[in-house]
């Protein structure tokens, strides 16, 4: 019931869809950067919507790991070249580990994102904290032990399955006919220029506004989890008036006194007193998630009600993704029973 961590890779850590209702406490929601390939891996995996259980969200570089009794995984987002016992891992779809086999990881391929999610049927058996089973990292709260993983880690499978052969052989005959049909709105198709919405646009110059339309940014290497600073020609506010603190949402665009442009990300705080241009719609936050430092991308103003309709247009897929995983629960619920 047991995954053994062989190589931890660059940073891997537990990550759900965050820890909400706590921000006015001082306590950041964190969760996977890469909402979306979260979510697909979870539901890929068989489990249901209704959950929300972690994923463990691999950076640029992958881990090697043993599954010590059999498991139902699934890896979304990045390519990282995957291989159980040798043999390639294909992304996107559900695959059954045996007993004693080994998932070995490289590295993102060049310009095919920044991070992977490896779900598991039925989750990690890692305490909820404020409920969320996510790692924030900066202050040791959630996950694994609040940290990255490290070599020698051994986390435990919530729902084990039966390692009996003909069991697992009835498994995996549902798994090689299993068709799945990957609704379009959940792809993540390159986008060069972001979807913002703007916001406390008044206290910035035409020409700034103007600017941050048209030019493109460079990812700096001071990027990370909290938030992403970009390069670019400076914006101007103005007046230099000061503001008073504010709440943050992943993709708040803040833009400190030196005019670069910060987006904030699953690990930012909970309030900022920058003045704000923007807010990256909720689709795209994946386009970002996705990018390394020393990438580029842009930014493209849409308004609130389109926002809202590509956002809206995104749940559905994701209800028709779930509802066609159906017999994939079933047989995995028949699996189960046996233990």
């Amino acid at each position: 019931m047991t995954v053994h961590i062989l190589k931890p890779g660059m940073m891997s850590s537990l990550q759900d869809r965050g820890r909400y209702g706590h921000q006015h406490l001082g306590v950041s929601p964190s969760g996977a950067m890469d909402e979306r390939a979260h979510r697909l891996a979870h539901l890929l995996a068989g489990n249901t919507v209704t959950q929300d259980l972690a994923s463990l969200e691999i950076t640029v570089q992958g881990p090697s790991l043993r599954f010590d009794a059999p498991a139902l995984f699934v890896l979304t987002g990045a390519e990282m070249n995957a291989s159980l016992d040798g043999q390639p891992v294909a992304m996107l779809r559900p695959t059954l580990a045996r007993a004693g086999q080994a998932l070995t990881m490289q590295s993102v391929k060049p310009g095919q994102g920044a991070r992977s999610y490896l779900s598991a049927y039925g989750g990690f058996q890692v305490e909820s904290l404020l409920g969320s089973q996510s790692t924030h990292m900066r202050v040791g709260l959630g996950g694994f032990e609040g940290r990255a993983l490290k070599k020698g880690d051994q986390i435990q499978l919530a729902r084990p399955l039966p390692n009996q052969e003909a069991t697992l052989n009835k498994l995996q005959a549902v798994l090689d006919e299993l068709r799945i049909y990957m609704p379009a709105a959940l792809a993540l198709a390159p986008r060069e220029r972001l979807r913002v919405m703007l916001d406390q646009a008044d206290l910035f110059t035409d020409e700034s506004l103007e600017l941050f339309q048209s030019q493109s940014y460079r990812i700096s290497p001071a990027s990370e989890r909290m938030g992403y600073r970009l390069e670019g020609q400076p914006l101007q506010r103005k007046t230099a008036k000061e503001l008073l603190s504010a709440p943050t949402c992943f993709g708040t665009i803040q833009v400190p006194n030196d005019g670069q442009p910060i987006v904030l990300m699953a690990d930012r705080q909970t309030t900022g007193g920058y003045p704000r241009i923007g807010q990256v719609a909720s689709v795209d936050l994946a386009q970002i998630a996705q990018r390394l430092p020393g990438q580029n991308l842009g930014f493209e103003v849409v308004t609130a009600e389109q926002a809202h309709a590509l956002s809206a247009r995104q749940e559905q897929a994701f209800t028709r993704l779930n509802d066609s995983l159906e017999p994939l629960r079933k047989a995995l619920e028949q699996c189960v029973a046996q233990v």
